[in-house]
């Protein structure tokens, strides 16, 4: 990934913010079939090994988990706040004429290593931490022993849970971090005006 000076994250707390707060991530493998990409609920945990340690799961008829066995390198993009930028919502354009579009962004690149989990007491922990973690703003969270145990027993066999060591976490928030401040403004207050208040935030506090 291309990153410029300016737009280069690497404060850790961003960086694990990025992801907490965007878990889908995009899991990009090369497999004996070549390039491959599966979109994954993750956990995050920052505290393992040096640069943390990601967890999800594939369902069992997925070839990913036959076709990557353990040790293979992988990569996992997450994705945060992005949108267009016209130059129109830059004041100093109305001037110079020196503006062009742009699309604004928040990526974290998290490179390491997979494992593969097969094994029913490590999938049925991951779901129980994955459920609890996405239920918890529910009035009511759902949890497994909600359904019968058969059931969830039949469900838990047909996925196969994965970690990955994170090697290193490259991050990149293209924010108009280079444009003026009046300009950086200008760009806030258009987004919040189309309803893209997520981008409009995280620009209005980039350093």
């Amino acid at each position: 990934m291309y990153i410029p000076a300016h737009f280069s994250e690497t404060r850790p707390e961003e960086l694990t913010r990025i992801i907490r707060e965007n878990p889908l991530g995009i899991l990009v493998t090369h497999g004996a079939p070549g390039l491959d990409a599966n979109h994954l609920p993750f956990e995050f945990d920052a505290g393992a090994g040096e640069h943390g340690l990601l967890t999800a799961h594939v369902a069992r008829a997925n070839p990913l988990w036959q076709q990557c066995p353990t040790g293979t390198p992988v990569l996992v993009v997450f994705r945060a706040a992005d949108g267009y930028v016209s130059p129109n919502w830059y004041p100093s354009k109305h001037k110079a004429h020196r503006q062009v579009p742009t699309w604004n962004y928040e990526v974290v690149h998290a490179h390491g290593v997979l494992t593969i989990r097969d094994d029913e007491r490590f999938v049925r922990g991951m779901v129980g931490k994955l459920t609890r973690r996405h239920e918890a703003a529910e009035p009511q969270p759902w949890k497994m022993s909600d359904s019968a145990p058969d059931f969830i027993d039949s469900l838990l066999r047909n996925i196969v849970g994965i970690e990955i060591a994170v090697t290193s976490l490259v991050g990149k928030r293209k924010l108009s971090q280079n444009k003026e401040a009046r300009d950086q403004a200008g760009a806030v207050q258009a987004l919040r005006e189309r309803g893209n208040g997520a981008l409009a935030q995280v620009m209005g506090s980039a350093p």
